[in-house]
């Protein structure tokens, strides 16, 4: 899976030490961090495209992003669509836990699923919040799920 910065750069090292050259830096310049994973998707005819985010937020001071992203053509109901881009994050997630553990940082993991059973999306959320509550990670939904919901939904449109 190839990693770029939000302006399009592509990452040089592998994600797990680009994160880690990451959190250095930060905590270098005396930032407090915590980082948000979530993923979105986009049909777009027969291509289904994901796009996965690690956002990270300085306390007080902004923050900033590295992306992925995803094609399938596989047929996907909206249900296993949002149990997909849950995986991803999840999958994520799981691959930095050493590294956000080494140095302490904060990690929520969000899902573009509505709350509101009015959304079709919301189909899901029991499963999604299952999955990744099960996995030990801080679950976020909409509307509170920034990364997936607005970072990753930049990325994939």
């Amino acid at each position: 899976m190839e990693w770029y910065h939000f302006n399009g750069q592509k990452t040089d090292l592998p994600i797990d030490d680009t994160v880690e050259s990451a959190i250095l830096r930060e905590l270098a310049a005396g930032n407090k961090l915590k980082v948000c994973i979530g993923s979105d998707s986009q049909v777009k005819g027969d291509v289904t495209e994901f796009a996965t985010v690690i956002v990270f937020l300085r306390e007080k001071k902004g923050g900033f992003i590295f992306y992925s992203k995803e094609k399938t053509t596989n047929s996907m109901s909206i249900r296993e669509r949002m149990i997909t881009e849950v995986s991803y994050s999840v999958q994520l997630a799981y691959s930095l836990c050493p590294v956000l553990d080494r140095y302490d940082v904060g990690l929520e993991v969000h899902a573009d699923i509505n709350t509101d059973p009015c959304f079709k999306s919301n189909t899901a959320l029991k499963d999604a919040m299952g999955y990744i509550l099960g996995m030990g990670f801080v679950f976020k939904a909409k509307p509170e799920a920034f990364a997936s919901s607005y970072c990753a939904d930049r990325v994939v449109h």
